[in-house]
């Protein structure tokens, strides 16, 4: 029986070519679209579940509110980790993350020196792979960082400077100082499903900075992980109530380090401020970190999971909508099948398994093409993703059961309303011709399916045009500073005390108009900490504390960007600016001074430094428009306010920068540093980079509104197909009757522009709030203008009806004797 059903089933796709084309194609691109998501959506929720401790590690986060700033940071002081786990018996260990600048690695092997700078280098506690169980290739996780001078590498990091030799108790040299390390283990290749990247473990011994500041309580700079006991693991009551007990903890550990300071814990509680660390399970930092300050470079966010899952589930129901509305249209041809079939003997119950078989034929075929599609198209999907996804896939059988499973799902959903509709016809009135086409065609529920695809697709439309404004808004907006023709030298701490020669030098070559040496550029991070402004005897209340990121920056910084000054002055070598400060105009607003210039702000950081206002200048973006500006400081080199370790030299050129340009700083700087490699970057560049999450979200958008679009015209043009051949003798009697073609085209065609029309005017208030809301997480942003949902409505009428008067205009130009004789 089973074997006649395929029969029949198979010669109903090869006699109706356009309705089986359509089906299968649509149902096809609903796969694919479904199975890559799939693997994206995978990936993300994947994250670190490769290590077996996964669901007991969690990260402390600190929670605050200093100077009025309230924050939230997975950024730590170095103690925190000690004292929790002296504290409270529900941690059974920590383990802290050091993040230092990037390092010059050196090594030898026969007698060849080779010599990189490293990016990824973590400096971590002698226990970090005990708790982070990545994968140990060579030596063990318990001795492998016992001694300040051990290191672990990755295995690809092994093969880039040993080759094939074996790296264990080979020696690595770091930084100028070539202090040697020795290789103590080998580990695999950190995932790409690793919150955590990294190349390099150093012990966080062998930083003398995080030493220096393990008293302190405010110097942000580690990540901590604690392990839970398993008891309390896996409870979020137990973890709850543990949280609870932060607070008296910090009170009694933290107290003697505000002190310190200058500012007593309970002084800053008193004025609203707090000081609290909470936990968050490392199985959700990936998707669940936004808003939430930190040096994480692989973080996801959940909404884009969100997102995906919804485009992946409407495509594929796009598609199973055009099977169902394509079938019900046909109705009329196969109501005499059924009739014939019920009074030969069939029962319904045959008659349902038939039609269900013929769509789970439907959908296996499509499900052949969409694997060969998916393997065509997985490498330009992890282009565009970001992702990693290899073809492993296809030898897993938890896949294959998968996609068995939702070739069989869709078949169904799709078939299911057919069959039981295309059953549920009376024989007699069937074979009487007494069932009107509107009844047999089911109008009223084709007409909702019409109107549900082409609300989804406006609504695509929509967000992809206001996504693209945004980012395009992102581009041009004026940052505050300029970032055309600006290389910028990274690491030239290197140059030691030649770092002022070598840029003079550089201003000797040709195109280069400016050159600026900085701690820190915009992008990159900045040094924060809180100040006390001097208080005046105005009416106008003064702030007692403001929380300021800054810059140590040289004379020539604001040149170089093109900053602007709104009062004061810059810089300058006929001053002496050790003790002087610039302000941007959000730190001088917060402050409340009516005027700035001249003004002390304290530095309690520094046993109580007091710097002098010497200039305000207009707010600048130092990091991307998701972020307000906020209050920022220039401090001068000569200063010495504090040591970050790190120093850049921006240099300004007349013109676009070409590789020549390049190539002569190049040789400038080896003739300085000839063993240190030359790392450089575009700022333009930088901060596009700022924005690849949303630039990918983008390009998401308009490729899977575009599919959206294709299957809903698909099962369009099938409608319209099947309208123009019901009403072939209506048109031909119209055109014999003297009704023009255009007159004919409108006659076809209204009544889907009417159904589209009513898909316009659901789509675009649903549109509008979605975008709205993504929008918020902007603090710069455009304004939703009507003309987005004017020019997608167009879009969406133009697109329906270029599909649906092809087979008008089809009809129209029909000889109108042949459509007489149809019928």
């Amino acid at each position: 029986m089973i074997k006649n059903y395929l029969r029949i089933a198979w010669r109903y796709i090869l006699r109706n070519k356009v309705n089986s084309v359509i089906n299968i194609t649509g149902l096809a691109i609903g796969l694919v679209c479904i199975v890559l998501l799939y693997f994206y959506i995978q990936d993300e929720l994947s994250y670190d579940r490769f290590l077996a401790n996964a669901d007991y590690i969690y990260q402390v986060d600190l929670d605050a509110n200093m100077s009025g700033e309230e924050f939230r940071t997975s950024n730590t002081p170095p103690s925190v980790g000690k004292a929790l786990l002296n504290s409270f018996p529900e941690i059974e260990s920590f383990t802290r993350i050091f993040h230092p600048h990037d390092i010059v690695v050196r090594s030898e092997v026969n007698g060849r020196e080779s010599f990189f700078t490293e990016r990824k280098v973590l400096g971590v506690d002698s226990n970090f792979l005990e708790i982070f169980d990545y994968k140990i290739l060579k030596g063990n996780a318990e001795a492998a960082l016992l001694q300040p001078n051990d290191i672990v590498i990755t295995e690809s990091i092994a093969k880039k400077y040993f080759g094939t030799e074996n790296p264990m108790g080979k020696v690595m040299k770091l930084d100028n100082d070539r202090k040697p390390f020795v290789v103590r283990a080998v580990l695999q290749d950190i995932p790409s499903q690793s919150t955590l990247d990294f190349d390099i473990l150093r012990p966080i011994a062998s930083f003398p900075v995080v030493k220096r500041f393990t008293w302190s309580w405010v110097w942000l700079q580690v990540e901590t992980y604690v392990k839970l006991r398993d008891h309390v693991a896996r409870n979020e009551v137990s973890i709850r109530q543990l949280e609870a007990k932060f607070p008296d903890m910090v009170q009694k550990q933290a107290a003697s380090a505000f002190e310190r300071i200058g500012q007593p814990l309970d002084q800053l509680k008193k004025k609203g401020g707090k000081w609290d660390f909470k936990l968050k399970p490392l199985t959700a930092v990936h998707l669940f970190s936004a808003g939430i300050g930190g040096r994480h470079t692989t973080l996801g966010d959940i909404k884009y999971v969100q997102i995906f899952t919804f485009i992946a589930v409407f495509i594929i129901i796009i598609a199973c909508v055009n099977f169902v509305n394509l079938s019900t249209a046909q109705s009329g041809k196969r109501a005499r099948e059924v009739g014939i079939r019920k009074v030969l003997g069939s029962q319904k119950n045959q008659l349902i398994r038939q039609f269900l078989i013929e769509a789970l034929v439907y959908s296996m075929v499509a499900a052949f093409i969409a694997l060969i599609l998916i393997v065509i198209l997985l490498q330009p999907f992890n282009n565009i993703s970001g992702k990693k996804i290899s073809f492993h896939f296809l030898y897993s059988g938890y896949f294959w059961l998968g996609f068995a499973t939702l070739t069989m799902v869709t078949g169904l959903i799709a078939g299911l309303y057919p069959a039981f509709y295309l059953t549920s016809f009376k024989p007699v009135a069937v074979l009487k011709g007494k069932l009107s086409r509107s009844s047999i065609g089911n109008l009223f529920l084709r007409n909702g399916l019409v109107i549900f695809q082409f609300t989804v697709s406006i609504a695509m439309i929509i967000c992809t045009i206001i996504t693209f404004q945004q980012l395009q808004y992102i581009r041009n907006r004026n940052l505050g500073l300029n970032k055309d023709n600006l290389l910028v030298i990274a690491n030239t701490r290197r140059l030691g005390e030649g770092e002022e020669t070598f840029r003079q030098e550089i201003l000797k070559q040709k195109g280069i108009i400016n050159a600026s040496i900085s701690t820190s550029i915009p992008t990159k991070d900045n040094f924060g900490d809180t100040y006390v402004p001097e208080p005046t005897e105005s009416d106008k209340p003064v702030a007692k504390e403001i929380g300021l990121s800054s810059f140590i920056v040289d004379n020539d910084f604001l040149s170089t960007y093109k900053m602007e000054m709104l009062s004061g002055r810059n810089f300058s070598k006929q001053f002496s600016d050790s003790a002087s400060v610039i302000l941007n105009e959000t730190a001088a607003k917060q402050i409340g001074w009516k005027e700035a210039i001249g003004k002390d702000i304290e530095y309690p950081g520094n046993n109580q430094q007091l710097f002098k206002v010497i200039g305000v200048i207009r707010d600048f973006n130092v990091s991307s428009l998701h972020e307000l500006v906020g209050p920022f400081a220039l401090f001068h080199k000569d200063s010495k306010t504090y040591d970050v370790g790190s120093s850049n030299i921006t240099v300004g050129f007349d013109a676009g920068i070409t590789p020549a340009d390049v190539k002569e700083l190049e040789t400038l700087w080896k003739s300085y540093v000839p063993n240190t490699p030359f790392d450089y970057s575009y700022l333009d560049i930088d901060f596009e980079t700022l924005y690849e999450a949303d630039k990918r979200l983008g390009t998401v958008f308009s490729i899977f509104t575009f599919i959206s679009v294709f299957v809903g015209c698909l099962g369009l043009f099938g409608l319209a197909t099947y309208t123009a051949e019901r009403r072939t003798k209506e048109i031909g009697i119209r055109k014999v009757l003297g009704a023009s073609v255009q007159g004919l085209v409108a006659l076809v065609s209204k009544d889907f522009i009417r159904l589209v029309f009513i898909a316009v005017l659901i789509a675009c208030p649903i549109a509008g709030y979605f975008m709205n809301t993504w929008l918020q997480d902007f603090a710069y942003r455009i304004s939703i203008d009507v003309w987005v949902f004017v020019l997608a409505a167009l879009l969406a009428l133009i697109i329906a009806f270029l599909t649906i008067s092809s087979q008008a205009i089809r009809a129209a130009l029909t000889n109108p004797v042949k459509s007489i004789h149809t019928e």
